[in-house]
């Protein structure tokens, strides 16, 4: 009989819970991947994964669990709590290199009560229209939020890496996008999200040629990148930290 998993999300915003229960095998770890994914893409304050009724079947499962579930920790500055689970998946998935940035917790309502009483950062979510436009627009919108939250030391870097983000869906997606712009615990974070599934590619322009350098530049000027590949589209996203003094 083949393994059956279902992930069922409980709340979305602000703080989302993902209800996983059945059985994590190398055969259903891609519906799990899809479902936090999926809870990830509306970029909650937290995200609370429920592996009460979760049952892994053979160590091999927890390496599926850390590429699907661990290694989207970081985005986009969205915390993941795994809560539920039983002390020997705990202890496994703490020994799990890519889940060293993932929070357990014993009990799940415990968790959703401290999640929803926790202050939310500062964050601005707009909605652009593909055009050249929308570049300008996204540089102003960051370097007026910097301003606001007294975070200026962000700004120069933070509007040139908006603009690259914003340039490349005008460019490449032709699609409405989500830009959305935190500061949580001294980061900065910055995420576009468009309608198309094609994953961007990292050129290597020489010095003559007048383009390809955006995803170059957003690389070289973020702590951390990456892409987030969801059913309807995809979520590039960027972190900032202060400069060392």
């Amino acid at each position: 009989m083949p393994s059956q998993l279902v992930c069922r999300p409980e709340r979305d915003l602000p703080v989302a819970v993902l209800t996983v229960s059945g059985t994590l095998d190398r055969l259903t770890g891609d519906a799990l991947g899809v479902a936090v994914r999926r809870s990830l893409a509306g970029q909650p304050v937290k995200l609370l994964l429920d592996v009460t009724r979760l049952r892994v079947a053979d160590p091999i499962a927890f390496g599926t669990f850390g590429s699907v579930v661990c290694q989207t920790a970081e985005f986009p500055n969205v915390p993941i709590v795994v809560c539920g689970a039983d002390p020997g998946t705990s202890a496994a998935l703490a020994a799990t290199p890519d889940c060293a940035g993932v929070e357990m917790a014993v009990d799940c309502e415990a968790a959703l009560a401290e999640a929803t009483t926790e202050p939310a950062p500062d964050t601005i979510r707009v909605r652009l229209r593909p055009v050249p436009e929308a570049c300008r627009q996204v540089r102003n919108l960051v370097d007026q939020a910097c301003a606001r939250w007294q975070r200026t030391e962000f700004a120069a870097t933070a509007t040139l890496i908006a603009t690259e983000l914003v340039a490349n869906v005008v460019r490449h997606a032709h699609t409405t996008m989500e830009f959305t712009l935190a500061v949580r615990d001294g980061r900065l974070t910055m995420a576009v999200r468009d309608g198309s599934r094609t994953m961007p590619r990292q050129l290597d322009p020489g010095l003559t040629d007048s383009g390809g350098r955006g995803l170059r530049l957003v690389r070289e000027l973020s702590a951390a990148w990456g892409v987030l590949p969801i059913t309807d589209g995809k979520i590039v996203w960027t972190h900032l930290i202060p400069a060392l003094t």
